[in-house]
């Protein structure tokens, strides 16, 4: 049988409910010592009998886990309070605490007929002691009841509510932590192309300088001291020497996933063999339009949208051809992944996190990284009909070096 999950129970509302247990027990005992009844050794080995059955129950591990367990383990409990029932009235007391533990541990429409069936047992019971049936006998028990499953069926609503809550609470930490994160590498990327720009600019232009001037003087020396020409030729060589220190300070500043390619159009491409290789699918990558060196930033993000809708493609759409385009276009840069897989609702995709397993961020991942860019991206599919990602950012101001692709 399917085990069950009961709503947890705050040790305090455990203790409490073991204490009236034994407490309605002793009671039972004690007036039925007290009264000098003739069977009240009956009811002492009774309520000895109930109070080790029920203290077994939260020993053992299964009858929290296994609805099976459970109801056997309310079973023979039941049993042993209606042999207390029969030898002593008092034993009707103990239905109460017996409604909150058949809600507890049972599904909610088991746990129901379980407290219909005690009610109607504790009703009998008592009406039998009396010699009789009264209208108090019947309300005292069905109102004992109602309490009990109002109580637990509020008490499971709070806790949904305050899990609920938890869950948003801890969502939004991680969404906060993805924030910082996403924000510290963009600062990131962000200071390493305006070091590497103003290192292109300034220091590795103004040592090209020198070394031209300093090549140039070496040219116009033969007639001079060999000392001066000594001097001008380590000038140069230093000069050399810089030019090539800071050239590798600028690769070694470029966008990881970048560096070996050398350029996006080259990593798109380098992306879409690897892919191909890997899952036996045609992936084929094609350009549009005059290639231009993008700031890191664009090319990074368009780099790793390529990547997840590609990932998405391999993993839900089972596509056996995908065409992924880069265009540009002046003014915008243009990425369209399409695919021939089996597609999907857009409408219906989960929210990030609630997909099976945690999944159901790529989407998001995506469309963020385009809106940070002030870009857009857009995502059309239907069942059976394949899926057609498209990510537009905008070129910067000044972009305008053209690049092989």
């Amino acid at each position: 049988m399917t085990p069950t999950a009961p709503v947890p129970v705050q040790p305090v509302l455990r203790g409490c409910l073991h204490l009236l247990v034994l407490a309605l027990l002793g009671l039972a005992v004690a007036r039925a010592v007290a009264e000098d009844a003739p069977h009240a050794g009956a009811v002492l080995a009774a309520a000895v009998a109930v109070g080790l059955i029920y203290a077994v129950g939260p020993a053992l591990p299964s009858v929290q886990r296994s609805t099976a367990a459970a109801a056997i383990w309310l079973t023979i409990l039941g049993l042993g309070w209606l042999v207390l029932l029969y030898w002593t009235p008092d034993g009707i007391w103990l239905a109460f605490p017996l409604f909150f533990v058949q809600l507890h541990l049972l599904p909610m429409r088991w746990g129901l007929t379980a407290v219909a069936t005690t009610t109607v047992a504790a009703i009998a019971g008592f009406a039998w002691h009396q010699d009789g049936l009264t209208a108090p006998m019947v309300l005292g028990p069905v109102l004992g009841a109602a309490v009990a499953v109002a109580t637990v069926l509020g008490y499971q609503a709070l806790y949904r509510e305050s899990e609920a809550r938890r869950r948003l609470i801890d969502e939004l930490t991680a969404a906060r932590a993805d924030l910082a994160a996403a924000e510290h590498t963009g600062g990131v990327l962000a200071e390493r192309e305006r070091l590497a720009r103003e290192i292109h600019d300034t220091l590795a232009q103004g040592l090209s300088s020198i070394q031209l001037l300093l090549r140039a003087a070496e040219r116009a020396l033969p007639g001079r001291s060999d000392s001066a020409l000594g001097h001008v030729r380590q000038a140069r060589q230093a000069a050399v020497d810089n030019l090539a220190e800071a050239r590798r300070f600028v690769r070694d500043w470029t966008p990881p996933g970048l560096e070996v390619a050398g350029s996006l159009p080259a990593a798109l491409k380098q992306l879409c063999a690897t892919t191909a290789d890997a899952f036996g699918l045609a992936v084929h990558a094609s350009i549009s339009g005059v290639p231009i060196e993008l700031p890191a930033a664009q090319e990074t993000a368009l780099l790793r949208i390529a990547q997840a809708a590609l990932a998405n493609a391999v993993q839900h759409g089972q596509p056996s051809r995908v065409e992924l385009t880069l265009s540009y276009m002046g003014t915008d840069v243009a990425l369209d992944i399409v695919d021939d897989g089996t597609g999907f609702d857009p409408e219906l995709v989960a929210p990030p996190g609630q997909g099976p397993d945690g999944t159901g961020f790529g989407l998001a991942a995506m469309r963020a990284r385009a809106r940070a860019l002030q870009g857009a991206l857009v995502v059309e599919s239907a069942p059976g009909k394949g899926t057609a990602v498209a990510a537009t950012l905008p070129v910067p101001a000044g972009t305008v070096e053209e690049v092989s692709a």
